[in-house]
């Protein structure tokens, strides 16, 4: 700091900032993961109105015209440390996402989505979208509200867009889309004129008791890295994980009796997003810097764990082996059929679910019905018949009912509009790393078949995770890899995968 008064300046800004950071971890991740694991279904009403009120604290103290005079003091300093720079600027994000909405209003946002989430579970128990449809109307009418409070150039998806990943836009997003969407569906065409069968143990095979699955993750995660004197697994009705510090990291993840699959990638899918939240360097907490660069930078390493990581041919070299020991009940032959197993393209109805190249329209999807119902250009009432076109298009197969269907995904009850996005963004990002990890270590396949998995973490947690959100996605995608975002690497990665697992001739 250039003076005493700076120092003590910087102080006050801090303690501010440090309140803001215990209401909004203790609201964002404690009190949501109580919920979303072991709080008794009865607690539901009284627990809406403690995170109604948090949020209404979380709201005022964003609000305090204290934090405004500090953060513009330091926002005038053109000369300020990078931490410094990087606080302010996440310091002003979020004052204008909440300043700009009326208090009441976000107060009612914060307890329509605490109810939301509930009757969500309780739509998709019972099959019936009729009962989520009028919180998603509210839901929807509420976010086209925050679009117009935040502002917007062209479309008001745009602002639903930004406040997850600074900058984007519909007109950016629609030629990443388009882009994806002609490459996914030609080589889906070229697997299936062109593609040689390769071998698949049967679906029975795949059965696992539950007490096997959980040993099975947890082996998983302690493999990767994941430390569990800083975090947990935990189960719950939708994957996620949720950080409270860099020191207080849970996961929770699902599983399916008749197919470890599922479970095992929602495993390495959150606990990639896991290893990143616990290796931001603790000094940034206080600072609104303790916590991921942005949503689609989180889902890279969650993408880069469950699908470049885990459907590698080098990790069931590595793990086949050891699993037969934690779950005797396995009934796979060898480490090879499980890597043509996880690598089979079927198009399925779940998001979850999905094989990693059809994955992307399931995205696409989401992104284009979204988009629409911001727009004003499809009614929540038209949504499931919508939803069952698309995927009938899409993929050539119809949701029979909406648990299968609409109802599948928690992240539009939980008030993530403009998130979905994110998700493609993310596996451009989770190629592009493994790109440049493998120029510095060598190839995954060989890392990965070798155990070097302590090798591959520390090179993320170097060049991605400590610097926790100093650096803007783009830039944080430069200074690790040496250059900015591209397609290239993902297209190529997918395009060379399924040319070895069908048999396809390289071109």
């Amino acid at each position: 700091m250039k003076n005493a008064a700076d120092t003590q300046k910087l102080e006050q800004l801090r303690a501010r900032i440090r309140e803001i950071e215990y209401l909004k971890y203790t609201l964002n991740s404690t009190l949501y993961w109580d919920k979303s694991t072991y709080m008794p279904e009865k607690g539901l009403s009284y627990r809406s109105e403690v995170m109604s009120f948090l949020g209404a604290q979380l709201y005022e103290r964003f609000s305090a015209p204290e934090l405004r005079r500090l953060v513009d003091h330091f926002a005038r300093q053109k000369d300020a440390p990078p931490e410094i720079a990087a606080m302010v600027r996440r310091v002003q994000s979020n004052y204008i996402y909440i300043n700009k909405i009326p208090r009441e209003e976000y107060r009612a946002y914060i307890s329509l989505i605490a109810k939301a989430e509930q009757v969500w579970e309780q739509a998709r128990e019972a099959n019936d979208f009729k009962r989520f449809a009028p919180y998603l109307e509210q839901i929807v009418d509420t976010f086209r509200s925050f679009a117009d409070y935040w502002g917007y150039e062209e479309d008001p998806y745009d602002a639903l867009m930004s406040f997850y990943e600074p900058g984007s836009t519909v007109r950016q997003m629609d030629r990443l889309a388009d882009e994806l969407r002609t490459f996914v569906i030609d080589l889906l065409q070229e697997l299936r004129t062109h593609g040689k069968a390769c071998g698949e143990a049967q679906e029975e095979h795949f059965a696992l008791p539950l007490e096997e699955q959980r040993a099975l993750s947890r082996f998983v995660l302690e493999t990767v890295g994941f430390d569990f004197a800083a975090g947990r697994l935990d189960e719950g009705p939708h994957p996620t994980t949720l950080a409270a510090s860099p020191g207080d990291v849970r996961v929770i993840t699902t599983y399916q009796p008749d197919d470890f699959r599922s479970g095992l990638f929602n495993t390495l899918h959150e606990g990639g997003m896991g290893l990143y939240e616990q290796d931001i360097d603790p000094a940034l907490l206080g600072m609104l810097l303790g916590e991921v660069a942005s949503f689609a930078t989180e889902l890279a390493e969650a993408r880069l764990y469950e699908n470049i990581i885990g459907r590698s041919a080098g990790f069931w070299a590595y793990l086949f082996p050891r699993m037969k020991k934690i779950c005797p009940s396995l009934a796979v032959r060898d480490g090879e059929a499980m890597f043509q197993a996880v690598n089979q393209v079927s198009p399925s109805l779940i998001r979850n679910d999905a094989d990693e190249l059809t994955y992307i329209l399931h995205i696409l999807i989401r992104y284009e019905v979204e988009k629409d119902l911001i727009g004003g250009k499809l009614a929540v009432a038209d949504l499931p018949e919508v939803w069952r076109q698309k995927y009938t298009e899409y993929l050539g197969i119809t949701p029979p009912n909406d648990r299968e269907g609409v109802l599948q995904d928690i992240q539009w009850a939980a008030g993530y509009m403009g998130y979905f996005p994110g998700y493609l963004t993310s596996n451009l990002m989770a190629a592009q790393f493994a790109a440049a990890l493998e120029r510095e270590l060598g190839p995954l396949r060989g890392l990965l078949a070798a155990g070097r998995f302590e090798e591959i973490h520390q090179w993320l947690a170097q060049h991605i995770h400590r610097f926790g959100a100093i650096y803007e996605p783009g830039e944080l995608v430069r200074r690790a890899t040496g250059e900015p975002l591209r397609s290239t690497y993902f297209i190529n990665y997918l395009r060379d995968k399924y040319t070895e697992v069908y048999q396809l001739k390289k071109r």
